[in-house]
């Protein structure tokens, strides 16, 4: 079996992602053939449901890369569905305390570390009866600090037992702090807040993950960020289509010009 995910994660690499709004297992196995180290699905904003998340799961496998989801919410339900269909870690939103950071951590893991109950039906097709003895080991457990509440509690969430990685979300953190949805780097509120979340998870001995872009991720690596996201597929497929319509509408301009 080759190193995991989570394994890399603590060695120290920096593990670059692509992000799933788009519902469907052809775009998810493209993006996990592209060369990422992980592909996030993501159930909270994207628009699959749960038959559709598991079969980009598995697109994601075939493709090569690590499958991640992003939960619609804190609910143990949801998340044990999602690790039973082979979802090799969890991002769990609107983590607000230390409490709820356990709760996660409780619905991730099998005991004694956790509550997660047995039934890996998909999982373990992939991974044979050999994935309970070592699924603590493999799952990463990552809440997202995105409120001025989980920033006022971000030193306790990171020393949670379990907790993985903490993961910044950057619009709704904005807009918790009174800024436009988006990165704000350079206004004193939203960097401060990346630094202090960087030093909770510095201090914990836990990484750091962020929903980012290609032109920002440069810097969020900088900054100590290991788990970066690079792409959308959506903005992918926007960008990649106007750039081609507007080369051949330019195209088209020089031909009148010159007719």
């Amino acid at each position: 079996m080759s190193k995991s995910l989570k394994a890399r994660l603590k060695a120290g690499e920096a593990l670059l992602g692509a992000w799933c709004m788009i519902p469907g297992a052809l775009t998810a196995e493209a993006l996990g053939r592209a060369g990422f180290d992980w592909v996030l699905i993501d159930m909270q904003h994207g628009c699959m449901d749960y038959e559709t998340a598991l079969e980009m799961i598995r697109a994601v496998d075939l493709g090569g890369a690590t499958p991640i989801v992003r939960a619609p919410w804190n609910d143990p339900g949801i998340i044990g569905r999602l690790l039973d269909a082979g979802a090799m870690g969890v991002v769990i939103p609107m983590i607000q305390t230390a409490e709820d950071a356990r709760r996660a951590v409780e619905a991730c893991l099998y005991p004694p570390a956790g509550r997660r109950s047995f039934g890996p039906v998909r999982v373990g097709l992939r991974d044979g009866p050999g994935y309970f003895a070592d699924a603590n080991d493999r799952v990463l457990v990552i809440p997202m600090i995105e409120t001025v509440e989980a920033l006022a509690e971000v030193d306790a969430i990171a020393r949670t037992p379990g907790v993985d990685a903490l993961f910044v979300g950057p619009f709704d953190l904005s807009i918790a702090l009174g800024l436009p949805p988006g990165d704000n780097d350079g206004k004193p509120a939203f960097d401060e807040a990346i630094a202090k979340v960087s030093a909770a998870a510095r201090a914990a001995g836990v990484a750091t993950a962020v929903l980012s872009n290609a032109g920002v991720a440069p810097l969020r690596l900088r900054q100590g960020f290991r788990l970066v996201s690079v792409v959308t597929d959506l903005s992918a497929l926007t960008l990649a289509a106007r750039a081609d319509l507007q080369t051949v509408r330019k195209t088209l301009a020089a031909g009148a010009d010159h007719a």
